[in-house]
């Protein structure tokens, strides 16, 4: 539970272990892998997976010492070179990994091939290479393998790239689905094998074993391969989105590395959705009753950013998980219009916020799958491509999107590749934008000062931007408006005071810098917001302490607050304090019901707390002033409805 401390809980992230940092941080030599070639074998009646895999690299140092990391549930039987002679093998169960200490050392640039045979039981109930998600599980029914899971010896995970091929033996009945050329192969009796070569360098090591006929759906002139289960009849629709996002991607990046998309349906506990080469995975709840487009379109974008082109580095991550999450936000736009494409980015930007360090070119640092890894490299990531594009104009970022993935086509890429594009399409130094927004920390807080003279054409306004890094820039729009049309000219904000200067014909009314909140900035509203945040992410790795801090200090900035009253009488709820937790649900009440949803779920919880103690009158009227709201937010009305006509039950203890 504990390992989830975000990294602004005084920075203990710092100083987790993180996957791809591993090897330097234990003196192993640093290696390319360039082809898997793995022989498996899945039985889903033991629930157990056996797999001889030939891993060929060549070493980019001399050295004597390599690591690989694999699967913790997984018994490495040996290790052998291409002689057949055994390496001597220890396993690590701190980290998932396997060392090898060799008689002789490896001289740098030589192709070596080292065999890997082993065995385990994979339930999906073992501890997980990333801590607390499924990545791997062999069932009665089904199995699937994400390369997550380390289940085979991985090195350089999510950055070095790989072919494949991979060959999977199952039952007869069962069939199997992975990126690449498919074939079939000899097997023993009652039992098929397929082959998958995947000739490209990318992170094609992820498999699924399914039973049944796949479904297709065709929309757009996109073909999708469906293998759901309770999913099924969510194909038609699946089908019919995935087909318009691949049309809209397809316009904005470029052809992607395959036309055409098999989606497997995984289990509880997974992701919500994972990408592989050709391949989606989705879980059961975001499959769901309705097509979750936004888990669709962010996955779906990972077909350029991840499996067409992805970082050198852990610490170049953010552009890749950031691309996917505007991406994302982009598609929201394209479906939705822009306003909510301008709510979401409020939200990420809020979310960004909540991470002050270290910054974005550290985060190998964040433990993968951490809620401040997603908030820095998907949060902050989205936020700085946001401002980029601010920067360097619609139609020069519109030209990167496509020029980035084609220039680096299955190939890893910098934050300085990035940066470098950028910079030729924009044809300025962008090296300022790149200093402050990945290499640094932190977000500035604005104060803007001007005095309007009235000149003989009009009006001039002169103004005063103060903020508080000395080597912050940025450019700026500030908006005048008048008693006619609205002014805005755009200021390049230098260091801790920069002065400007507009003319207008009509008398300023207002002034106001950044008015469509381009740039990631502090103010009252946001510390509020990302106060609150900030106590979500705790409240979901169980940290109620750390989270009423936040809490508390959302109310600090506002103490009427609806939302933070409502989270903190969450959190009262759940340690059954029932009369504290009432207190800050009628606090929310009383409150400036932002966001509008407050006013219904307060009057739910109250109805909960008086049902608990034995109060039917007082829950009931709770239930119908809920009903009487009219907000049916996350299916609010029918908990009301459903609670006036059964009292609500607490939970029974395990104590």
């Amino acid at each position: 539970m504990f390992r989830r401390v975000c990294a602004w809980a005084g920075g203990l992230a710092l100083l987790l272990p993180a996957a791809g940092w591993a090897q330097g941080r234990t003196g192993a030599g640093r290696i390319d892998v360039e082809q898997y070639s793995i022989d498996a074998e899945v039985n889903p009646r033991t629930q157990t997976l056996a797999a001889v895999v030939r891993v060929k690299f060549t070493p980019l140092e001399d050295t004597s010492l390599l690591q690989f990391e694999l699967n913790n549930a997984l018994n490495l039987a040996r290790v052998t070179d291409t002689t057949g002679r055994q390496v001597p093998a220890s396993r690590l169960q701190q980290d998932s990994s396997v060392r090898l200490s060799l008689p002789a050392a490896l001289p740098k640039g030589q192709t070596a091939t080292f065999t890997f045979t082993y065995d385990g039981t994979l339930t999906g109930n073992e501890e997980s290479p990333v801590f607390g998600i499924k990545f791997a599980a062999v069932q009665p029914d089904y199995a699937y393998l994400l390369y997550p899971a380390r289940w085979f010896p991985v090195s350089g995970y999510s950055t070095d790239r790989f072919a494949a091929d991979i060959k999977v033996t199952v039952p007869r009945g069962f069939r199997v689905v992975a990126s690449g050329t498919e074939s079939a192969d000899t097997a023993p009796e009652g039992k098929q094998a397929y082959k998958f070569e995947y000739r490209q360098a990318s992170f094609p090591g992820s498999v699924a074993v399914v039973k049944g006929e796949p479904r297709r759906e065709t929309a757009g002139g996109v073909t999708t391969t469906f293998f759901f289960r309770d999913g099924a009849a969510m194909t038609p629709q699946y089908g019919q989105e995935i087909g318009r996002i691949m049309t809209f991607f397809t316009g904005l990046f470029g052809l992607p590395p395959k036309s055409g998309l098999t989606v497997v349906e995984t289990e509880a506990g997974t992701p919500n959705g994972y990408s592989a080469p050709g391949l989606l995975f989705l879980s059961p709840r975001t499959i769901g009753r309705e097509v979750n487009a936004k888990v669709l379109a962010n996955q779906i974008s990972r077909q350029w950013w991840g499996m067409l082109v992805s970082p050198t580095t852990r610490n170049s991550m953010w552009w890749e998980n950031g691309l996917a999450r505007y991406s994302e936000f982009l598609y929201v736009r394209e479906a939705k219009g822009p306003a909510a494409f301008e709510a979401e980015m409020r939200d990420t930007y809020i979310e960004a916020l909540t991470v002050e360090n270290p910054p974005l070119s550290q985060s190998a640092r964040l433990e993968d799958y951490s809620p401040e890894y997603w908030a820095a490299t998907a949060g902050k990531g989205a936020a700085i491509l946001n401002m980029l594009r601010h920067v360097i104009g619609d139609e020069n970022f519109a030209r990167l999107l496509k020029a980035f993935p084609e220039r680096f086509s299955f190939r890893s890429a910098s934050t300085a590749d990035f940066q470098k594009v950028a910079e030729e399409i924009a044809s300025e130094s962008l090296n300022y934008f790149f200093i402050e927004w990945v290499e640094s920390a932190g977000a500035p807080e604005f104060k803007l000062e001007y005095t309007v003279f009235r000149t003989s054409k009009g009006f001039r306004v002169v103004g005063k931007v103060a903020q508080d890094l000395d080597t912050f820039r940025m450019p700026m729009d500030v908006r005048i408006e008048t008693e006619g049309n609205p002014e805005t000219k755009r200021v390049e904000v230098v260091g801790t005071s920069s002065e400007f200067a507009v003319d207008t014909f009509g008398k300023p009314k207002k002034i106001t810098l950044d008015p469509q909140d381009q740039v990631l900035k502090f103010n009252d509203s946001t510390r509020l917001a990302v106060a609150i945040r900030r106590g979500e992410q705790f409240a979901e790795i169980g940290d109620f302490t750390e989270a009423l801090k936040e809490y508390q200090k959302a109310l600090d900035v506002s103490r009427n607050s609806s939302l933070a009253h409502y989270r903190v009488g969450e959190l009262f709820f759940l340690q059954n304090n029932y009369q504290a937790a009432a207190n800050e649900f009628r606090a929310a009440l009383s409150g400036d019901l932002e966001p509008k949803w407050t006013e219904v779920w307060a009057h739910v919880q109250l109805g909960k707390i008086f049902d608990i103690t034995d109060q039917r009158v007082r829950a009931v009227n709770e239930y119908k002033q809920a009903l009487r709201t009219k907000d049916n937010t996350q299916g609010a009305l029918e908990e009301a409805q459903k609670y006036v006509e059964s009292p609500y039950q607490r939970p029974k203890s395990n104590n």
